[in-house]
């Protein structure tokens, strides 16, 4: 491996900014701003708008908006009726 072109991997805690979810993954991304973890010790701050926190298809709040076919989405879209 060479030396001096990889990121640094480090913990990083990253925040949901949504529901305010916090979880610490390892990564090499960077952040100016810093948060206190549970173990006392001072991460890296990555603020996500998504997570398994606010997310609808982990949350179980999903909404099925394509309930009807693809034949009826047609027939409405064009103004066709049923013969």
């Amino acid at each position: 491996m060479k030396q001096g072109i990889h990121p640094e991997y480090r913990d990083v805690v990253f925040m949901d900014t949504t529901t305010g979810f916090k979880f610490m993954s390892g990564s090499t991304k960077t952040s100016s701003e810093t948060v206190e973890w549970e173990d006392g010790n001072s991460y890296p701050l990555i603020r996500v708008e998504i997570s398994s926190d606010s997310h609808p298809f982990y949350t179980g709040r999903q909404k099925f908006a394509q309930a009807d076919g693809r034949i009826d989405r047609f027939n409405k879209k064009y103004g066709l009726e049923e013969a």
